[in-house]
């Protein structure tokens, strides 16, 4: 029986991020029964009547293994049918694969290809290594080829980051200072980084699955409002032949297993310039708005089947979310009136929200998820310079930092 044709018990492995929230309202409405684990009692996706249980786990930074240990005992209790790594848990997965595919369906590739993509440095040198375009990148390894390699304007890139997290652009030489002094805060100048000539263009998206190095499917938006942390508030889905013929190749060359995402600048009149890859499937909606569901691809992988490859998403599809949006607003400097119409322009679907679905807080099918749209704007509405703790709370203790991932690196023991 396929995914299509009953009614799977699935497990997100966490339930903070814009990406788990979609993907529970894609599995909702879809039938699927759906939990969640995660730190925060509070949790993004504890707002939506689709979740059936929460699950409280350890913090995946400070404790991986313990994060391990929780989410096997969870599969060996409770029978789910996938366990659907929808964020940077997926290392510890791939780390453990064997005794996860133990317990459930998971679709993975193997822990080398993840590493590879998750690093910059790494998703950079597979880019030289096959040909494919990208903005004039320096890798470098101390402060002083740091220094020596920034020519602003530039970005500087720390090995890993989520949602803009360890990504700084340098307009000139005084800005540079900060982030050495951030970097020394952190210890972020004992890995490698990456320096970037700033190249201006339209960001765009693209979000792919597949079927042990063969593409299985691609949707592809460009992003036409930033929200918080320099992610997409509004988007409208495309088609680039282009990007799909390099995304086969990237795919082809880790042997990857599941969903791939990539941001790349579309410069005018030249190809892509690929800056980022996420080893996950990134705020699945867009394509779900746009009749390609990239989730239930995930599922049917899982369970073993072999889906085939399917046709490219419908181009001209808009969608938003209305929290990114509030955030955004208040991030660029607005005021309580900017914050305030915007708000309006959103629940009434004014331009630009004429004609765009909301993808992270669908009220029409989960009146739950209204609870932190409308906390957002409250708080926004009183006090707009709080968007940056706000936004900050998106980046919490299920995603993974240097120390987490060398102690992943290092491989887990079962314990008895």
């Amino acid at each position: 029986m396929t995914a299509d044709e009953r009614r799977l018990r699935v497990l997100l492995s966490e339930g903070g991020s814009t990406s788990a929230r979609q993907a529970i309202t894609v599995l909702g409405l879809a039938g699927h029964h759906v939990e969640i684990c995660d730190p925060s009692p509070v949790c993004l996706g504890r707002f939506s009547r689709f979740v059936r249980a929460f699950h409280r786990c350890p913090p995946l930074r400070r404790d991986p293994a313990g994060y391990l240990g929780f989410v096997e005992d969870l599969l060996a209790r409770r029978g789910f049918d996938v366990l659907l790594p929808i964020h940077e848990q997926g290392l510890v997965f791939a780390r453990a694969h064997d005794r996860v595919a133990a317990l459930t369906g998971v679709a993975l590739p193997s822990f080398a290809s993840y590493r590879t993509a998750l690093a910059k440095a790494g998703f950079s040198r597979l880019l030289d290594a096959l040909g494919l375009p990208q903005p004039e990148t320096r890798i470098v390894a101390s402060e002083r080829e740091l220094r020596d390699a920034a020519r602003p304007p530039c970005i500087v890139k720390s090995s890993v980051g989520t949602a803009s997290r360890g990504v700084w652009r340098v307009p000139d030489r005084g800005a540079l200072d900060p982030v050495v002094q951030e970097l020394r805060a952190v210890n972020g100048l004992a890995d490698e980084l990456l320096v970037q000539a700033f190249v201006a263009g339209p960001i765009e998206h693209a979000q792919a699955v597949f079927d042990h190095g063969e593409l299985l499917a691609l949707h592809v938006y460009r992003q036409m409002a930033a929200g918080a942390g320099g992610g997409p508030a509004r988007k409208c889905s495309i088609r680039r032949d282009d990007v799909r013929a390099d995304v086969a190749a990237i795919g082809a060359a880790l042997h990857w297993h599941g969903a791939l995402s990539f941001d790349y600048i579309q410069p005018a009149d030249a190809r892509p310039l690929y800056i980022d890859c996420n080893p996950r499937l990134v705020e699945p909606m867009s394509a779900q708005l746009a009749g390609l569901d990239l989730v239930d691809l995930l599922l049917r992988l899982s369970l073993g089947e072999r889906p085939g490859t399917i046709g490219p998403s419908r181009e001209g599809a808009h969608s938003h979310l209305g929290m990114q949006a509030l955030l955004g607003c208040a991030l660029r400097g607005g005021s309580r009136r900017d914050v305030m119409r915007e708000h309006s322009r959103l629940i009434l679907r004014q331009p630009p929200y004429a004609g765009s679905a909301e993808e992270l807080t669908p009220v029409r099918h989960d009146w739950l998820s209204a609870v932190p749209l409308t906390a957002t704007a409250v708080i926004l509405l009183a006090a707009p310079n709080r968007a940056s703790t706000l936004a900050a709370k998106g980046w919490g203790e299920h995603l993974l930092d240097a120390d987490t991932i060398a102690r992943i690196d290092r491989g887990f023991e079962r314990c008895s």
